[in-house]
Formats: C-alpha cells, structure tokens, sequence
C-alpha cells in the first residue's frame, strides 16, 4: 500500500467496478483527473464507458468526449455488453475537422492554432454541461495535432485547471505509446492497463495502479477479464492483511482411523494439508472423504477440479459409499471444474476468496496442483501464490486440502513438478507398494506442523464400503521405495475383506 496524505473515503466516487475500486482503496479520489493508458485493445473505452455509467445511476451529470469513436460505435459497444448510455452526454470532437481555410491564411504553424482550437471547443461543451464526470477519449488523437510534447503538456494543463472550477472528476484515456509520457506528472492518478500472451489460451489482462497522489491503494499487478457485460478486476490476494491467533481445534476426516495419523483429533482447524503421491494412490478420494465428513457436520465446502470433470468425481464418491451429490443439490458442496488455460491464477484466488466471503466455506480442496503449474510461468511464482492463497484461508480458519502427484513407477525414486511441502502445514503421503504380485497402497504422516503425529506406515484400501486403513506395516521395510522387503513370519491380510470388492481411487 502506498500513499503520501490520506483522502477520506466519503470524498471519492466509484468507478463502477466493484474490483478496482477495492484496489484504489475506495475508488478515486472526487474533483480531480486521471490517466487511463494501455496499448489499444486492452479495454480503456470499456472502463471509461463503466465510469460514466456509475455515474449516471447516480444522477450526475456526465460528459464522454470522443475524439475517435463516433457516437453511433460507443452505442453500439454499450449494446453488445447489455448496457444503457441514457443519462451520459456523448459529444464528438474530430481533430482533424478543423476549420481548414483559417488555418491556411494563418501565419502560425497550423498545430499553433488547430490544439488551442480543440480545447476551446472542449471546454466549450463542458461550460455548457459542468459536468460532474467527464472522459476524453482519446488523448492520442489530439496528440496528433502537435509532436511538440512540451506545447502538448501546456494544453493538457490548462484544460485540467479549467476542469478545477467544475468539481469534476475526469478520465483521460490514453495509448501508452512510450515509456514516458507528457501528462503523466500533471494527473492525480495514473492506471496502466495490459494484455499478456501465453503460449496456450487467451490473452490476460492485468492492471496497476502506477500513481495515486494523497490515497492508499494496492499496488502490484491485478488481474482482469472483459466479459460480455461486466468488466471484472481480480485484487492481487495479500495473505497478511487478514492474520489473526488461531483457535487449536481439530477436525475429523470422518474415518477413525485416518484421525489416529493427525494424532488421533483429526486435521488441524486452518491448515493446509498436501496430499502427496503418484497418479492413482488415492489422493482424490481421501480429500472427498474429508470434504463428505464436513459436509456431514453441516459445514461448507468447496471443491475446485483441475485434473477430471464434476460428473467423475461424483460417480466414483458414490461408488465408494459416499453420496457427495445429496450435499452438491443442498448447497453444502460447491464442486467447480477449473480449466487453467481460461482462468487466471489472480481470477481464481478471487473466486475462492468470494466462497469464503459469501457462503461461509470452511473447508477447501484444489485437485490438483498441476493446474496451477500450468496456469504459473515459472515455479518460483506458483510458490508465491499458493503462499498468499494458503496464508490468506488459513488465517480466516479455513482448512485447505491440496493434491500433487509425483511421477515414477513403484520401485524408482518419486518426482514431484514442483516442492511445495515447506509451504503446507501438513503432509499426508500416499504410495503404492508390491506384495504378493500385487499393487498395494500405503498411506503415512511424516509431517505436521499443528502437533504431534503417528510415524507408522499403514495399508490404505478402497472398498464399496468406504475407505478402510489398517494396523502399522511392522513386517515391511522399504515401503516407500516401493518395493519392500518383507521381514516378518507371516503375510499379513492387512484390510482385506473377502466379501467386498477392491476399488482403485485416483
């Protein structure tokens, strides 16, 4: 957050988007002007057009000076999203009609009289509206008119101070043709706007706030997405701004069993727990169980897919004795299926954040984190967000269930995409292992940082009647390698139950 004087909350107007003005700290500053820059296409017009809407539902008086987009395109842009112009006062100013016969019988360079003509004819037509918004759109057009960035400069200043007597607050939006621009120092406020390319997907806008004179705000990258209707603006997640003393409470995964490796309690209330190990060990169905058992406790939940669709993970609950769709219908289960090439990781951690804000969600799972990886450029930054994320939930006592699969076969040493075991608070390990010609599962805690925890390995098993896990592997060692050395008399029959049929979990 960065500021130089405080502005009160009451002295500032909203830009009618809800995430924007949660980044400038309430919205912007009233009476005074702001540049909106951005290369063309990253969707200025459509902020200035949400400004002026804002403000018209207000009653105000409001002014959107184009000198690019004719009066007929601004409609026709408003229509495509749903939007009404009625109450904003639209007035064309083409810089290049001017009056061409008194600028030939002048002896002035024609940018010496063409500049100082369109501002007197803006502000002609703002004497005339005062209004109490106003957006030029754009400052591009009239920039043309003079390359001399000084003369420029001097025009923009004058028509900012004109702009001082109306108690207005206005919009200047701008391409961001340079790195260093002529009107920059002169505004109140500067918001840069972006598009970035990834190599798969669609672009993601991000925005910044690169100055707001006298008012906190959040600085940093935002992410954005222009939807049909809305412009939405994700605030960069700061886990830090929510920390308070947790409670040291417990809470069951619904399998006594399973509670006795935390301790005996169950999970710690406001952790994060990563499941860990190879595709098809169980990870995804040990994480349903807890989200079944906080379900049954009449806590909400949310479940964010990354790896399979909504209809799979209910069909293969169900069969394990586990009728998650009951709590999906009531409202206690959000289950979303994520695709990473569409969702940013800024838009997501928004959506979580909104879960725990608005439906009281205490309990999150996101299967897997391969898409984070894959939604991150590079693993340092996933580090990061996942970070801010976890501190951010754990600290409103929300209990995160994270999955990450490690790569190999039984037998070769394990490989995760990424280490994130140092951010988690709790590690449950999952592993397959051979005995008898068969593929057997294994299920330990080696770390908690919430209390003591049991150091025995024990056989996980997925039955139509649910999970089952079984006394401590004392006859085995090596277990985690994969392919242990049995060292005892007698086979042990584990979990095994004739009568029941074996499922494999994912």
């Amino acid at each position: 957050m960065e500021a130089d004087e405080s502005t009160a909350a009451g002295d500032r107007v909203s830009t009618g988007i809800d995430g924007l003005d949660e980044v400038l700290g309430g919205g912007l500053p009233r009476s005074y002007t702001y540049l909106i820059q951005g290369p063309p296409g990253t969707g200025k017009t459509t902020l200035a057009l949400r400004f002026c809407m804002a403000g018209a539902a207000r009653n105000e008086r409001v002014l959107y000076v184009t000198t690019v987009e004719p009066k007929s395109d601004l409609h026709m842009i408003a229509r495509s999203h749903g939007w009404s112009l009625d109450g904003i006062t639209i007035s064309e100013h083409n810089s290049q009609e001017q009056d061409a016969e008194a600028i030939e019988q002048s002896v002035f360079h024609p940018a010496e009289v063409e500049l100082p003509r369109l501002i007197e004819n803006l502000l002609a037509i703002i004497d005339q509206i005062k209004p109490q918004r106003l957006v030029v759109d754009s400052l591009s057009e009239i920039r043309l008119l003079d390359a001399d960035r000084r003369w420029f400069r001097r025009q923009v200043i004058g028509l900012q101070r004109a702009l001082s007597h109306y108690d207005c607050t206005t919009l200047l939006c701008d391409d961001r043709l340079t790195d260093k621009q002529p009107v920059e120092s002169s505004v109140r406020g500067v918001i840069n706007l972006e598009l970035t390319t990834p190599e798969y997907g669609p672009d993601h806008g991000r925005l910044r706030v690169a100055k707001l004179r006298g008012s906190p705000y959040a600085s940093g990258h935002h992410d954005y997405r222009i939807l049909t209707g809305s412009f939405d603006v994700y605030p960069r997640l700061v886990g830090s701004d929510d920390r308070h003393e947790r409670d040291s409470e417990t809470i069951s995964t619904g399998v006594a069993e399973l509670d006795s490796l935390y301790g005996g309690g169950g999970l710690d209330r406001g952790s994060s727990v990563l499941l860990l190990g190879p595709a098809g060990c169980g990870k995804s169905i040990v994480s349903s169980q807890i989200v079944m058992a906080a379900a049954d406790r009449g806590e909400h939940a949310a479940v964010y897919l990354f790896d399979e669709n909504i209809h799979t993970f209910l069909k293969r609950s169900r069969s394990l004795g586990m009728n998650l769709r009951r709590h999906v219908e009531s409202g206690s289960i959000d289950v979303r299926q994520v695709d990473p090439a569409e969702m940013t990781p800024g838009e997501f951690s928004h959506i979580v954040r909104e879960s725990v804000m608005q439906n009281g969600v205490r309990l999150v799972v996101i299967d897997s984190l391969a898409g984070y990886i894959h939604a991150m450029p590079n693993e340092r930054l996933l580090a990061l967000h996942i970070h801010e994320l976890l501190n951010y939930l754990c600290n409103r006592e929300v209990t995160v269930l994270l999955t990450m699969a490690q790569h190999g076969l039984p037998g070769t040493p394990p490989n995760s995409p990424v280490d994130l075991s140092y951010i988690s608070d709790s590690v449950m390990l999952l592993n397959h292992f051979e005995c008898k010609g068969e593929i057997r599962k294994a299920i330990s805690v080696y770390k908690r940082r919430g209390g003591d925890h049991e150091r025995h390995i024990r056989e996980l098993q997925f039955t139509s009647g649910g999970i089952r896990i079984g006394e401590p592997l004392t006859q085995f060692r090596g277990i985690l390698t994969g392919n242990p050395d049995f060292t005892g008399t007698a086979l042990p029959d584990v979990t095994r139950h004739d009568q029941e049929e074996t499922l494999t979990g994912s």
